[in-house]
């Protein structure tokens, strides 16, 4: 059965635009077209909306594929949230504050903390990092001297993608314990790699704007229900309330001209006809797509690697943890956040370990990874220790974030292709971010900015305000 959009006179209310996946890019896309008055139809192949930032019930508990944050500077992702109607169910810190615990260190004297004071940049963390006890007074201040040499970096200068983070650090005076008890405590978790690992482009982009642009830029947020609350059912209410096609299960096998100037979408049993498509999937799932031409160097897309993340979900018959997360040194334990309330869990605590740049753990069996991360959480919270472990599972995303790695700057395509009317959006292409959930909305914004002007339709203002906003 074929959906036509009529004759292609001048453009009018009719144009049609079909968006190829529904995770944060596609749903976004398909909003922001939506509201400029454009027909759109989402298209996705799961069961659900969200991508990769997904719930799922395992018996009584709804548990989310991974913990995601977000910080005060992710602009896009705060008015995707607002969009939703759901800013209220993933509020912010009223200001930075991240308790880090060091095994190493004796019982009572573990805890550390880097928060902000109401003061401005880069005085907000000046306390913070005088009295931070995890690094000696020598790297206190030669990570000031690192940070002010960070902000001066210009984050335009394509030369600072084909360097990596961690030898620019040590070129600025920062040791191997700096590096893990502060650069790579914030990098790990933001680009999903070490600083040895990482582009100095995209580090220096996430340091400035989080650190060093404003000071509750870092302020972090996240979700106080399951995710996909939001990124399923909220989202999926505004798509409707916006008079938008939402098909799950719907797997695109092709992309093609149509002979009139517009394109043909194949999925199972149906074409449909569109003046515009956006492919907002994986990297390697929209090369497949692509038609001949449409990029110069389509192969390209498929040089963008990919990185894993691992998520240990941990069960506990009682109370172990008093506060709402913590990160942690000297320990393969990263970021543990408590769960608990968001899961619907009646009684006992549920912990989620997040587990970034996860190469060498991803693929390990359950068996060994609770051998490993138990007996670690029994040295950094006494309480687990005489506590029983009620459930224990693991959540893999072997393809969680695109790898930051020197030189993928040059890889990454922007919104626009060769081909009229065919245009991209994810994470993964040319935003200047990292592979976050802000990434995957400015993408999407991007994409339907593209196609609007294309279409001749103007700008829904409201639309563009986070990025005066930025």
């Amino acid at each position: 059965m074929t959906h036509g959009t009529g004759s292609r006179g001048p453009v009018a209310q009719g144009r049609h635009t079909v968006v190829v996946g529904g995770g944060l890019a596609g749903v976004t896309t398909a909003l922001a077209l939506a509201d400029a008055g454009v027909r759109v139809t989402l298209l996705e192949g799961r069961p659900r909306l969200g991508g990769l930032a997904f719930s799922f019930q395992r018996g009584e508990l709804t548990v989310d594929n991974g913990q995601h944050v977000y910080l005060r500077c992710c602009t896009a992702y705060r008015w995707f949230l607002d969009r939703i109607e759901g800013a209220a169910l993933a509020p912010l810190q009223d200001r930075l504050d991240v308790p880090v615990l060091d095994v190493a260190r004796p019982a009572g004297r573990r805890l550390g903390r880097l928060r902000r004071d109401a003061l401005p940049v880069p005085l907000h963390l000046g306390r913070s990092l005088a009295t931070y006890p995890h690094l000696s007074l020598a790297d206190r201040a030669k990570v000031g001297r690192a940070a002010l040499a960070l902000k001066g970096l210009d984050l335009a200068d394509p030369a600072l993608d084909t360097q990596d983070f961690g030898s620019w650090l040590a070129a600025h005076g920062q040791s191997e314990r700096a590096v893990e008890a502060l650069w790579d405590l914030v990098g790990v978790a933001t680009l999903n790699a070490v600083a040895g690992d990482a582009s100095l482009g995209l580090a220096a982009m996430v340091f400035k704007t989080g650190l060093l642009s404003d000071p509750g830029a870092a302020d972090i947020g996240w979700a106080s229900v399951p995710l996909g609350d939001l990124h399923d059912r909220l989202a999926r209410k505004a798509l409707d309330s916006a008079g938008v096609r939402t098909e799950v299960r719907t797997r695109v096998t092709s992309v093609s001209h149509d002979g009139n100037g517009g394109w043909s979408v194949q999925v199972p049993g149906e074409t449909l006809q569109a003046d515009a498509v956006v492919l907002a999937v994986p990297q390697r799932e929209a090369h497949d797509l692509l038609p001949a031409g449409a990029l110069d160097a389509p192969e390209r897309l498929l040089e963008i690697g990919t990185a894993p993340i691992l998520n240990v979900h941990v069960v506990y018959d009682r109370k172990v943890l008093g506060r709402p997360f913590f990160t942690a040194l000297g320990t393969p334990v990263q970021w543990v956040f408590d769960r608990t309330e968001a899961s619907g869990l009646r009684e006992g605590q549920y912990l989620a370990l997040s587990q970034s740049a996860a190469q060498d753990e991803i693929d390990e069996p359950v068996a060994v990874l609770r051998e490993r991360y138990l007996p670690e959480l029994e040295r950094l919270l006494p309480l687990t220790r005489g506590a029983e472990v009620k459930d224990f599972f693991v959540t893999r995303e072997r393809t969680a974030t695109f790898a930051p790695t020197p030189g993928v700057g040059r890889l990454r395509p922007g919104s626009r292709t060769k081909a009229s009317g065919l245009y991209l959006a994810g994470a993964w292409t040319a935003t200047g971010w990292p592979a976050t959930m802000e990434s995957a909305v400015r993408s999407g914004v991007s994409a339907a900015d593209a196609v609007l002007g294309a279409l001749g339709r103007p700008r829904p203002r409201h639309l563009f305000e986070f990025e005066e906003a930025a």
